[in-house]
């Protein structure tokens, strides 16, 4: 599986994935969690907020409506399009999460809900280490991963062929801690054997 297999699949079913998952609530908590921490890190003052893999934007909307500047990162043009309509405030740039052209020490935090998931098991711990790299001291992480094992291709969608890598929580923070992260938090929906369940994590640079 190729990260052009991902981006085809996106790119081909970008409305439909905007009708499937316009109602944020399933992550509403973690959104407000991690704004916390991020408001904690900056003294309550406006920040630089990266969203990787920012999918339609709906996320950037809102850290830019919290007053944050924000830029917003993804690798399918259909959903970059649909980023710049919802966020028209935040700033946006097709990049790899693996080699993001962000400057070190610049944001003081990085969402990556449901994107990190896509990296190759190999490629984690380099993605994470450029995530530590452009995160400020104190600066806050937000991951959320789908739980399980091992890697598998396709999905919901006809002629789906997106990689996944799932996770056991003890591995997510394990990697998370090696690439110089502090982890605050580990937690999800679903129980432990819940192959459909979702990992949250929440770590400090």
């Amino acid at each position: 599986m190729t990260d052009d297999d991902t981006i085809a699949t996106y790119q081909s079913v970008a409305d439909e994935y905007r009708e499937r998952h316009d109602d944020r609530s399933p992550v509403a908590d973690l959104v407000e969690r991690f704004l916390d921490e991020v408001a904690d890190a900056t003294d309550h003052e406006p920040g630089w907020v990266a969203d990787v893999g920012c999918g339609p934007g709906w996320e950037s909307a809102t850290f830019a409506e919290r007053g944050h500047d924000v830029l917003g990162v993804d690798l399918t043009p259909a959903f970059l399009r649909a980023a710049r309509e919802e966020a028209p405030t935040a700033a946006f740039a097709r990049m790899d999460m693996r080699s993001p052209g962000i400057g070190d020490d610049a944001l003081d935090g990085l969402w990556a809900c449901a994107s990190f998931l896509h990296v190759p098991r190999e490629d984690a711990p380099d993605a994470l280490a450029a995530f530590h790299r452009t995160l400020r001291p104190g600066g806050v992480l937000a991951l959320s991963v789908k739980r399980g094992e091992g890697e598998r291709r396709g999905g919901t969608y006809d002629g789906d062929e997106r990689q996944f890598t799932l996770y056991r929580p003890a591995e997510l923070r394990g990697l998370v801690e090696k690439a110089g992260f502090t982890v605050g938090s580990v937690d999800g929906d679903g129980s432990p054997e819940d192959a459909d369940g979702w990992i949250w994590l929440i770590a400090r640079a």
